[in-house]
């Protein structure tokens, strides 16, 4: 990858756990310098793509498929899962099916875990809880509602650590999804601004090839990974490690199957066609 310093994309860079197998390889492949990476949530990222601030970024699914007319997926790289996920999940002090008109608090840092956590409840389990958006943080969430919708990070914290110590049930969306569908399910994925590929289509290239080879490195070394990352966070390496394995980072035919299923159900709700396309890198 050799891109000048003037020409660097300007890259999107979550710093949530089940992304940091995209970035940990970036230095030792030697593309680090490569890329110009702002960091931010999910939700702020999302936003910046949309708008022109970023060429490159992770995208949450709904707002990619809400403007997939002005983006462009990278192949084989996603954040997924085809069963469990553990960091999205609802946090519920009832059963699921006793949730209808109970509040339930939604963690405001996705939209695409929201949409299908309403998904699930309403078409699965018949129920139209009232629903509020809040700081993604179960202690201040269960104070007000009967559940709540966490992702990343704080749901690992929540559903490992404090909902077991508060006697909380714990549901896990990729496994409700899956044993619901039979599909994977895609949370967030890679895309380029058409525009932006449009004028540099070999520094877009060349970036989703830097971003393949580091979460190749990443998965031939997780047990490196996750042992480095249990340094700074408060899960040790063996459940990172089962973590990283969880996840699927896949973007193919199977996941395209449970994107297009998840954009049939809800997309005429969620602001984007039941049959929108999308378009993948060449």
């Amino acid at each position: 990858m050799d891109i000048s310093r003037r020409s660097r994309p300007r890259v999107g860079h979550i710093q949530f756990l089940n992304c940091l197998p995209f970035y940990w390889g970036l230095a030792r492949t030697g593309t680090l310098l490569d890329l110009d990476l702002h960091k931010d949530t999910p939700e702020r990222l999302s936003e910046q793509l949309v708008t022109g601030e970023l060429d490159i970024s992770p995208i949450t699914l709904v707002e990619f498929l809400k403007h997939a007319d002005e983006l462009v997926a990278f192949p084989d790289l996603a954040v997924g899962c085809d069963g469990p996920v553990m960091s999205c999940v609802i946090v519920s002090q009832l059963p699921l099916e006793r949730l209808h008109g109970a509040r339930v608090a939604l963690g405001s840092t996705s939209r695409t875990s929201v949409r299908l956590a309403q998904l699930l409840l309403a078409e699965r389990h018949g129920v139209a809880p009232d629903y509020y958006t809040c700081p993604p943080d179960l202690g201040v969430m269960m104070q007000e509602a009967e559940a709540a919708v966490l992702i990343g990070d704080a749901a690992l914290r929540a559903s490992l650590h404090d909902a077991p110590r508060l006697g909380l049930q714990v549901h896990d969306l990729g496994l409700m999804w899956k044993e619901w569908t039979g599909l994977p399910f895609v949370f967030a994925v890679w895309a380029a601004r058409r525009d932006y590929l449009e004028r540099e289509p070999v520094i877009v290239r060349r970036a989703h090839e830097a971003f393949l080879d580091s979460m190749q490195l990443s998965l031939e070394e997780v047990a490196k990974v996750a042992e480095q990352a249990a340094r700074w966070e408060a899960f040790d390496a063996d459940l990172l490690e089962r973590y990283f394995r969880t996840l699927d980072f896949r973007f193919g035919p199977e996941q395209l199957a449970g994107v297009a299923e998840f954009a049939r159900r809800v997309g005429p709700t969620t602001g984007f066609p039941a049959d929108v396309r999308v378009r993948l890198l060449d």
